[in-house]
């Protein structure tokens, strides 16, 4: 006897749902790009466009905005190479000077080269490195201004190097030209590199394994690492403090009537820091991984503040309220996180609580977690007084007490993770959609090109991938404000705009496999009852059927849907079945509704 069909509406759980296999998963959304959740169903995410359409050097690190006091928004972010700040309409290279020398006839050019050679004893400069012309006194080559020039170097000796400028000499000259050069902070690393050669790892003569190495043979593994260039980024009222990872702390005046150029050093902050932090209401500054007072030994685990109201005194004294106090899990302070009360201060192993507490004592500190330890320095946030963090292997939050935050796509993430890299991973917030992302490289890359996303209002998680290294959210600007794997600085999801820098983004949701009577009767599916909310243009949608969990699939469609398709006729059959949506036209938004199927039991196999 014939069996009508029966008109089956499709709902799924919201969210990503992979921490199974696709079949266990039954009732889920299961994998997805481009795509969140609102009010428990998917719609594509909107696009993003450069907001400068010139390309820095480096890859940022670390990213802030900002209002001053006349209420110009600003933007400030560091990369391995240099430092930047955006005008409103430029990125303006505002990257400190170590040191500068007054160069006599040092430059040598060749008529029609753009190429000049610099003569400066003992440069101690390195390949890549950067310097700038602050004065010229005449031209060289006979058209060639060195003033204000940034240069990036080229190493012929310890005395000499070359530079390109972007005007060509019209005259061979040799040891002619006056200036003053300023030395830019020296380029860092953008990757992070493993320590090998002699005089890494293990040494035993009798042996030559992974780890160790014999007699005049170099390591080809150690648990040496050099960390990638991490820049800390604080406002002080209108200005804003820097910190370049491993260095001293610097202060940059928005003040453009009396700002200098450039960052300028904070000459009594210590000289190494790791990371910065300006606590909130007492103003103090805050040095994470830092040279203790007093030796200037670096202590991976110290935490050290300078006088209240005072980024210059760190001097602790009865007069002062500096001081410092060595943490004790873990093997080095990660970052500090300011938060409802307190500033969570994380190491690679533990949290901590740092609480205000005025004299003699300053702050307070207790330990809140431990085996909890944070995955890189800008990988945890504060929503709302609760610290949200990405760990080693699992994602934490802390609400009073610390505690796994159950993740619906946990392996599928950490499984894709390449964790060589992981100290680029970078916690960001999208209050708009409540959403805490994280920004990592996956496993087949160097750089960050995937997210994770956990909307903490329905506790939901998505994931895709991305063009993004920093993230900020729109609380100066009108929207996020991202920087780029290629070196721009992007609006992140403007109003209406549903394109990647005017091109189509694709985006796409799929479930997992579902069935009838658990698998018992094959299933026979002859139409297709959209139900979406679609602006424009066309998304499409297939079906996709097989017998078992592990055979092949048979894939009807894609079939093409507008906002006018009422009905789509098709035949398919299978044990188990799943749907995926999917949209490539540009500017296209689309919301999932009550998708409904036409289907039957159609016998056993």
């Amino acid at each position: 006897m014939a069996v009508d069909s029966i008109t089956s509406r499709l709902n799924f759980k919201p969210g990503f749902h992979r921490e199974s296999t696709r079949y266990a998963e039954e009732g889920s959304w299961y994998d997805g790009n481009r795509v969140r959740f609102r009010e428990g169903k998917p719609e594509n995410m909107r696009g993003y466009a450069q907001r400068v359409t010139t390309a820095f050097d480096g890859t940022a690190r670390d990213l802030i905005t900002w209002a001053d006091n006349d209420t110009k928004r600003h933007i400030m972010f560091g990369t391995e190479k240099k430092l930047y700040s955006y005008d409103g309409d430029n990125n303006i290279d505002i990257t400190p000077l170590v040191s500068s020398v007054a160069l006599t006839s040092a430059f040598a050019t060749t008529d029609g080269s753009t190429r000049i050679y610099v003569s400066a004893a003992a440069h101690n400069l390195s390949q890549g490195d950067f310097i700038t012309f602050t004065s010229s006194k005449n031209t060289i080559g006979g058209t060639v201004d060195l003033t204000n020039q940034v240069c990036s170097v080229s190493i012929i000796n310890i005395n000499s190097f070359a530079i390109q400028v972007s005007t060509a000499a019209d005259a061979t000259e040799t040891s002619v030209g006056t200036a003053d050069m300023g030395y830019l902070i020296p380029t860092g690393n953008t990757n992070a590199i493993q320590g090998l050669g002699y005089g890494a790892a293990i040494y035993q003569a009798t042996i030559s394994t992974t780890g160790y190495r014999a007699w005049n043979e170099p390591a080809s593994a150690s648990g040496i690492t050099f960390g990638i260039t991490q820049w800390s980024l604080d406002t002080w009222g209108e200005d804003v403090l820097m910190n370049r990872k491993g260095g001293k702390i610097y202060y940059y005046d928005t003040d453009v009537s009396t700002a200098p150029t450039r960052g300028t050093v904070v000459t009594a902050s210590p000289t190494v820091t790791d990371s910065i932090l300006v606590s909130p209401n007492d103003r103090h500054v805050i040095a994470f991984g830092s040279t203790e007072f007093g030796t200037g030994t670096y202590n991976p685990l110290l935490v050290r503040w300078s006088d209240q109201e005072d980024y210059n005194n760190w001097t602790p004294a009865v007069s002062t309220t500096s001081g410092e106090t060595i943490l004790t899990d873990g093997s080095r302070i990660v970052a500090g996180v300011r938060s409802k009360n307190i500033i969570g201060v994380f190491t690679d192993n533990a949290l901590y609580g740092m609480q205000f507490v005025g004299p003699p004592f300053i702050f307070n500190f207790r330990q809140l977690g431990t085996a909890c330890g944070l995955v890189s320095q800008h990988g945890a946030v504060d929503i709302d007084g609760r610290l949200v963090w990405m760990g080693d292997n699992n994602f934490f939050l802390f609400d009073g007490q610390v505690r796994n935050l159950p993740c619906t796509v946990r392996r599928y993430i950490y499984d894709s993770f390449n964790t060589s890299q992981k100290d680029k991973v970078y916690a960001g917030i999208n209050s708009e959609f409540k959403e805490v992302i994280w920004l990592y490289p996956s496993a087949s890359s160097d750089e960050c090109d995937s997210y994770v996303i956990w909307n903490y209002a329905n506790n939901t998680w998505v994931y895709g991938t991305i063009l993004y290294t920093t993230f900020q959210d729109r609380t100066v600007y009108d929207n996020t404000i991202a920087t780029s794997n290629t070196s721009y600085l992007y609006n992140n999801e403007p109003e209406d705009v549903y394109s990647g820098d005017g091109d189509s983004l694709t985006a796409y949701v799929e479930s997992a496999d579902f069935d009838i009577d658990d698998g018992h009767k094959m299933m026979f599916i002859d139409k297709i009852i959209p139900d979406f909310t679609i602006n424009d243009g066309n998304i499409t949608m297939s079906i996709k059927t097989k017998q078992y969990p592990t055979g092949p699939l048979t894939e009807k469609g894609p079939f093409n849907i507008t906002a006018e398709t009422q009905r789509i006729n098709m035949r398919a059959r299978g044990r188990q079945a799943r749907v995926r949506v999917s949209s490539y036209t540009n500017n296209t938004y689309w919301r999932y509704g009550a998708v409904r199927l036409d289907l039957k039991p159609d016998g056993q196999a």
